[in-house]
């Protein structure tokens, strides 16, 4: 009896869900534009997206310059943020705030328009053009809307996409210290470290330029060295006058050590 139950339940699931698109199907190629806002409209109660999105589509060009015509686009866009296709949302929020400037859901829209470019900004170690253009549209929303209650929230957002340029950025300096590419580590760290004057890095950064420092005098023709131990030894005075306490410092004092002692002889 039990198996024969979920046979006829299962049954008539397939038959309730064949009807659905049947009707469904009619529903498209329907002429009956009220209808079908009707059902967009249900469908998107239901959290349906995927059909009312088709609806709403169709209906965007039926309604253009019309009251309806603001509603129509408003839902339109977030069914594709619904359906977590957030570039195009983001393009179609940004397209309802351009035209429909004097809309209630405007200040939304231009906020749900950078916070769906926020959603796309990759991991770190990935290309940040995503990170950099979400950080573009959080400032535009705080300069355009002030007194907005959403501001600590952008804010916040921003400084979580600033964290992941400068893991990036820390990432490519140190690079070139892993490659023993010395001279481009300390062109490339000092860079960050004046893109970033406060980042988290900071302290291992100044002991990197030291040892990048250290290392590129000891691999130079005779005529440089001088010159570079020397920049070592500025560097070492760099980093023990802002971080005397360093983890490095005892590694920092032999660099410096052996420097002092290479010029003398020079």
């Amino acid at each position: 009896m039990l198996k024969n139950l979920k046979i006829i339940l299962l049954i008539t699931l397939i038959a309730a869900i064949f009807t659905s698109c049947s009707e469904y199907q009619k529903l498209l190629k329907s002429s009956d534009f009220e209808l079908k806002y009707r059902k967009a409209k249900e469908y998107y109660e239901k959290k349906d997206y995927f059909r009312a999105s088709a609806l709403f589509e169709e209906l965007i060009n039926i309604y253009k310059g019309t009251a309806r015509g603001e509603e129509v686009y408003y839902y339109y866009a977030y069914c594709q943020y619904s359906q977590e296709d957030f570039i195009m949302a983001a393009y179609h929020f940004r397209f309802f705030a351009r035209n429909f400037p004097n809309s209630k859901h405007v200040e939304e829209a231009e906020y749900l328009g950078a916070y769906c470019i926020f959603l796309e900004s990759p991991e770190y170690s990935l290309d940040q053009t995503y990170t950099n253009k979400a950080i573009e549209e959080f400032q535009y929303y705080i300069e355009k809307y002030p007194a907005s209650h959403k501001i600590d929230t952008c804010n916040k957002l921003i400084d979580l996409l600033r964290v992941k340029l400068e893991k990036k950025a820390y990432m490519n300096a140190t690079l070139y210290y892993q490659l023993s590419e010395y001279k481009a580590a300390i062109t490339a760290i000092k860079n960050m470290l004046k893109d970033y004057p406060d980042s988290q890095y900071r302290e291992e950064l100044l002991y990197i330029i030291v040892k990048s420092s250290y290392l590129l005098a000891e691999g130079s023709v005779e005529k440089k060295k001088k010159e570079r131990y020397q920049s070592t030894v500025n560097e070492y005075y760099a980093l023990v006058d802002e971080f005397p306490n360093s983890k490095h410092v005892k590694e920092a004092e032999h660099i410096f050590e052996s420097s002092t002692k290479k010029l003398k002889k020079l």
